[in-house]
């Protein structure tokens, strides 16, 4: 039996942990099956960014027409691409992986971490395989993996995920995408500005069914000019002949009592690729949880207080595994309350206030805060403004296409901003700064200067000027 002060099970942002712990001089074991680095690295976030730049330059080229310059692609070494960022990638988690392993106050135990008692961990595999590693604190961040939803035939075809999807060294002829959410967005956005043709099929009467209902409309609008879209479908069936995979689809009912419509009209369709991303599942289930107090909700994800403790005593949780946001600087946000809050005197709740999300699709798209529905299902009084890109400059001349809807209550408190358009990603961080940093209000935007003729203005300016009440009664300005 090993003895450490600290352990972590998973080496994405429970390593920022795992690393403050030991720089106060404790001992720390970390517990990782895969490559290190944790999913972001390895299979999400870093490498689907990395692909989808590439894209976004072709794009950029393919469009110069618009602009009155002649320019062609004349080659593209798709599998070139693929391969570097993929050796990019691998190259860091060799080097997380031998920073560890040189490391005089970190054990790194390279196989599956089973729970034996609340703070006693067995590996599984490798070459730890048997040792059991005894904490006086745990850490689980074990993250998620794709989900496969139950679709008659889906175990006797091959697919793609996320994972394999991000190594494919040629663009599938037609790919065929089971799901709706950004990972669909995104990677339909990478192979097909690589010349695939793409199919979606999404059971949510818009792709993107999380963001804004304006905002995700009007994107679900322009893939439905790109590509072929079937929303407000659920696959139902797969097979596979010929080295071709259909899928079968029925249109797809939301409600309480809604479901697929058995009696409707089937949609068919046949690609050389089928891509399942239809959401990811937490790997709770390969922890033996059963052996600790540590809770899980209905869909399996870690349950915890606001400081990110477990039920059981010396036991924590963050990341993704704990199903609050799926996202990257969400995790590391996580991280950072739980050092204060495990190194620190007095335990302080995680603030989730301002979290934003971006999808890297064509159009970007970027949120903070409330949607329209979210305000209208709690009954709140509100106000809103869209406003965009081209009425100003830098969007006529860039012949942007997009909008910016700004949120507030009718104080001028921002409650949400949506943006579907060029640099959402980037736009919408200084609505995050105003509502984390400021007073949250319209004034923090609309009084500071921006530079002119940035693209900065499509935010000033969607902050500024007559807002609409929200659910009728008219304008309402500030």
């Amino acid at each position: 039996m090993e003895e450490v002060d600290f352990l972590v099970i998973g080496s994405g942002s429970g390593l920022d942990v795992a690393n403050a712990v030991a720089n106060r001089g404790k001992s720390v074991a970390v517990v990782e099956k895969g490559p290190l680095g944790g999913t972001c690295l390895n299979r999400g976030c870093i490498p689907s960014k990395h692909l989808l730049y590439h894209a976004d330059v072709l794009e950029t080229v393919e469009r110069a027409g618009e602009f009155d310059i002649d320019a062609e692609v004349t080659g593209v070494d798709f599998a070139g691409i693929v391969r570097k960022v993929n050796e990019e990638v691998r190259g860091d988690a060799e080097s997380i992986r031998e920073g560890l392993r040189s490391s005089s106050q970190h054990d790194l135990y390279e196989g599956e971490g089973r729970f034996v008692d609340d703070r006693t961990v067995e590996i599984s595999g490798g070459e730890d395989d048997g040792t059991r590693v005894r904490a006086e604190t745990v850490l689980i961040a074990a993250g998620t993996r794709p989900s496969i939803p139950p679709i008659d035939g889906i175990e006797d075809v091959d697919y793609l995920t996320s994972t394999e999807a991000l190594q494919l060294e040629e663009p599938p002829e037609h790919l065929v995408i089971v799901g709706g959410g950004y990972i669909a967005a995104e990677l339909g956005h990478f192979f097909g500005t690589f010349g695939s043709d793409v199919t979606i099929v999404g059971r949510r009467p818009t792709l993107l069914p999380e963001a804004d209902d304006e905002v995700a409309a009007a994107f679900t609008e322009r893939y439905a000019e790109r590509f072929t879209v079937h929303t407000g479908h659920a696959a139902t069936a797969v097979s596979e002949s010929g080295g071709e995979v259909t899928v079968e689809a029925r249109p797809y009912e939301y409600g309480e009592d809604g479901g697929v419509v058995d009696d409707a009209e089937a949609v068919s369709v046949t690609g050389d690729e089928l891509l399942v991303a239809a959401g990811r599942r937490p790997n709770t289930d390969t922890l033996n949880l059963e052996a600790t107090g540590v809770e899980t909700d209905e869909a399996g994800f870690v349950e915890t207080d606001e400081y990110l403790r477990t039920d059981a005593e010396g036991v924590w949780a963050l990341g993704d595994i704990v199903g609050e946001y799926l996202l990257k600087h969400s995790a590391n946000h996580e991280a950072g309350a739980v050092v204060r809050n495990l190194l620190g005197d007095e335990p302080e709740p995680v603030d989730y206030t301002a979290m934003p999300f971006a999808v890297f699709a064509s159009p970007e798209v970027a949120g903070v805060g409330a949607t329209e529905a979210d305000l209208r299902a709690e009954g709140r009084e509100y106000a809103t403004r869209t406003y965009r890109y081209d009425q100003t400059a830098r969007g006529s001349a860039m012949k942007a296409d997009g909008f910016l809807k700004a949120i507030i209550d009718l104080e001028g408190e921002i409650l949400g901003c949506h943006i579907v358009g060029p640099e959402a990603s980037n736009l919408i961080q200084e609505v995050v700064v105003a509502m984390k940093a400021g007073s949250g209000t319209v004034r923090d935007i609309r009084e500071s200067v921006h530079i002119h003729p940035a693209l900065s203005e499509v935010v000033q300016r969607g902050f500024s000027g007559q807002f609409s009440r929200g659910g009728g009664g008219g304008g309402h300005s500030h």
